[in-house]
């Protein structure tokens, strides 16, 4: 430690919210500088992990070993010291001695506080209590904790403490990791699933000269050197999709999506999404592929096709239902919303006590009435199916009414878990249809779709029929992980600001 690094600490020490506690821990930092010992180490070469020695016991009993982690508990009876050790796989018991680690050594241990990481050589072996231990010979600072970890972190009544310093959550709470350990199984699975089937995964820009692929309010930002603003990618369809011009036939992307709107227990500003496309393919292909996706994962992480949500049995064996939009706003609402018009539909509304817009379209009215009666009743897997055409801009409408869509979106524990449908390939109705959503645009609709000529152009050369799909990541680990809330499957959640802790 240079003498700069020691005024540093001097100034931090002179902050007015330092505690008692974090005092004490800095006046332990300068006793090891003052001792020549650095409290922020270097590189440790492991042997073995926690994990590993409790599992090898049987092998490993009396074999030297090498660990590293943070120290989660200190119990000292007079000359020997037990304290928890725990890394990324689990927590092992050591056990100090002064007798075999020396006075001056043994002495060290006055400075070690719970949360520091040390990194620690020693003899693996089981005490007479029978717990396995590592009996420590050396020990050795890798980094000291200034902050004191929290002892009851979920007993915090301001529990969203726990998403703005997920860095502790992540410490006092292991069951927290699993989560996104699983998280990254999940990804992994569909990566794996998709790439065994012939797809490609592709990168695509996130700034986008264009918002487009959904229909969503886009964030804004500004290139300096162009001189133009561009947008934060709300999706990557028409990107992937003019992959299937340029003749790849079966493409993915798993990555970022970024939403201007609202942020709930299931939305976030960013998420993540996997999209996937495949050339003579439809919506039928890609609904059977969407079972097959959950069911491999829920084999794969759960061990079963029948899984458990709050509570709940979820039977995710193929094949889901299939029911129409209509159909279904039919049975929860009692009213046929079929072959009305749009005015029609909101007088519909209206005398069932929906607020919509006084110009609102079909698509939006009959968006409404499924989300009030038919949403909340979706808990085990279900495809609606054939949405309004105004409503889905980019999907192909059905032959034998040209009003619906061949569109689908399946449902769990009453959440959207994907949006999939047969490509528009027709270029002259894709024009169309952007016409439509730009003077949408032009009456107010900030989640309309922008008009992408170039997209235009790259269909006029020939696109073959296509089946997409798009998978929200983030509500399939919440399904998996049995996680009520999406905060809880993302390791750093947007949150309004705070003052600092």
């Amino acid at each position: 430690m240079n003498q700069e690094h020691m005024d540093q600490i001097d100034h931090i020490e002179d902050r007015a919210e330092l505690n008692e506690l974090m005092a004490v821990r800095r006046d332990k930092l300068r006793d090891l500088m003052d001792q020549g010992i650095d409290p922020f180490g270097e590189r440790f070469e492991r042997t073995h992990t926690a994990q590993e020695i409790v599992e090898r016991f049987a092998e490993l009993e009396g074999e030297d070993t090498a660990i590293a982690g943070r120290i989660m508990s200190l119990r000292t009876h007079g000359k020997a010291t037990f304290a928890d050790l725990m890394d990324q796989t689990g927590r092992i018991q050591l056990y100090f001695r002064i007798d075999v680690l020396g006075e001056e050594m043994y002495g060290l241990l006055q400075k070690v506080d719970i949360g520091d990481i040390l990194g620690i050589t020693g003899k693996i072996f089981r005490t007479r209590r029978g717990e396995i231990s590592v009996e420590v010979h050396t020990m050795k600072f890798l980094s000291k904790s200034l902050r004191p970890l929290p002892s009851k972190w979920y007993g915090l009544k301001d529990v969203d403490l726990r998403y703005r310093q997920r860095y502790v959550d992540l410490i006092v709470n292991p069951g927290v990791r699993q989560v996104f350990e699983t998280r990254s199984k999940i990804i992994q699975c569909i990566r794996n699933f998709l790439i065994e089937r012939g797809f490609i995964e592709v990168e695509t820009p996130m700034l986008n000269v264009i918002a487009g692929g959904a229909n969503a309010r886009p964030f804004i930002t500004h290139h300096n050197a162009l001189d133009m603003d561009l947008y934060l990618r709300i999706a990557p369809e028409l990107y992937l999709k003019r992959l299937l011009v340029g003749g790849f036939e079966r493409v993915f992307e798993l990555g970022k999506n970024f939403r201007n709107e609202g942020i709930s227990t299931k939305h976030n500003p960013e998420y993540t999404s996997c999209e996937l496309y495949a050339a003579y393919a439809d919506a039928d292909f890609m609904m059977q592929l969407t079972e097959e996706i959950f069911a491999y994962i829920a084999q794969e992480v759960a061990g079963s096709t029948k899984i458990v949500f709050q509570g709940q049995e979820i039977d995710l064996t193929p094949p889901w239902p299939r029911v129409p939009m209509l159909e279904a706003i039919k049975q929860y609402s009692g009213v046929d919303l079929t072959g009305m018009t749009a005015e029609q539909a909101r007088q519909a509304a209206k005398e069932k006590g929906l607020e919509v817009e006084p110009n609102a379209s079909y698509g939006s009215v009959v968006d409404e009435f499924f989300d009030t009666f038919v949403e909340p009743k979706l808990i085990q897997p279900t495809f609606i199916t054939e949405h309004p055409v105004d409503v889905s801009p980019l999907a192909k409408r059905k032959k034998d009414n040209p009003n619906l869509t061949d569109r689908f979106e399946p449902f769990i524990v009453t959440w959207e878990m994907a949006n999939g449908f047969t490509e528009l390939n027709d270029p002259i109705d894709q024009e169309q249809r952007f016409r439509q959503q730009m003077a949408q645009r032009e009456a107010g609709d900030t989640e309309a779709h922008m008009m992408d000529e170039d997209y235009i152009r790259a269909l006029e050369y020939g696109m073959p029929p296509a089946g997409g799909l798009g998978l929200g990541i983030d509500r399939m680990v919440m399904l998996f992980t049995d996680s009520p809330s999406i905060r809880d499957v993302l390791l750093f959640p947007h949150m309004r600001p705070r003052s600092t802790d």
